[in-house]
């Protein structure tokens, strides 16, 4: 952010100049722009080529070229109530963008900065996901999911980031990572469009991974029962017990009742 010196005097400075001011920070926005497109073309290059680990280096180059992307909290606006000075006659309050500049000129000096922080936003989001197809290929699918979060954080629709990120999440096989890779399939299902060969791809793999969630879902149960089951015998144990001695059944009303059998 370009920090205005707010002189105390009158400022004999002319419009051009304090123009000039407000538009430095867009105009640095694009040259990095342009060095962060021309480093992703050379991570392309790199990547046909099989050079992932290369690629890699190229796209977090152009990735640290650009600005990091604003919080939640950073992009709403909040408004501060001043207290009133105690002294007569003079202010503390430091002059906004619109007072230094005129209010024509910080409309376009704002909608410039939309269009730059768009921009950068694309951009950050593009090289996430090459970073995320580098992952894929050198077979690190957990850190192609992280990158492919990344890149949807910037543009939550972006189709190959989402697609990408499922395929990784499906290698994962998790009950988590499925039910994430099915989660992604179905927004794909609503924003790919319908003239799209991809769309039938989509579906396919929607139907597929459902069966694998369910199986997976069991699978970590059960495996969390048995553990469960073990730390219950270990301390059952000390008083001649085991987790065998108390059994479950449904007791008709959507509950189950424990009977203990010796």
């Amino acid at each position: 952010m370009t920090n205005f010196d707010i002189p105390s005097e009158p400022s004999s400075q002319s419009d051009s100049e304090s123009r000039n001011y407000a538009t430095v920070d867009a105009s640095r926005v694009q040259e990095n722009l342009l060095h962060a497109e021309e480093l992703k073309l050379e991570g392309n290059v790199h990547f046909k080529a099989g050079g992932f680990h290369e690629a890699l280096v190229s796209y977090h180059t152009a990735l640290a070229c650009l600005p990091p992307r604003k919080s939640r909290g950073k992009e709403k606006e909040t408004t501060v109530e001043r207290e009133p000075s105690d002294d007569e006659g003079e202010s503390t309050d430091v002059p906004n963008v619109t007072e230094i500049i005129g209010s024509e000129d910080a409309e376009e000096v704002a909608e410039s900065n939309e269009v730059g922080q768009a921009e950068c936003a694309k951009a950050r989001a593009v090289l996430n996901a090459n970073i995320g197809a580098c992952h894929v290929k050198l077979g690190d699918h957990k850190e192609a999911v992280k990158s492919c979060t990344e890149a949807l954080l910037d543009d939550p629709k972006y189709v190959k980031a989402l697609h990408r990120r499922a395929a990784s999440n499906e290698q994962i096989n998790s009950w988590s990572s499925l039910t994430s890779a099915q989660e992604d399939y179905t927004v794909l299902l609503e924003i790919v469009p319908p003239s799209s060969s991809q769309l039938d791809e989509v579906k396919r793999s929607l139907q597929l991974i459902k069966p694998r969630v369910e199986q997976a879902q069991k699978q970590e149960t059960g495996e969390m029962l048995d553990k469960l089951k073990g730390l219950g015998n270990s301390l059952l144990g000390n008083f001649g017990l085991s987790t065998d001695n108390f059994k479950f059944e449904p007791n008709g009303q959507g509950g189950y009742s424990m009977n203990f059998v010796r």
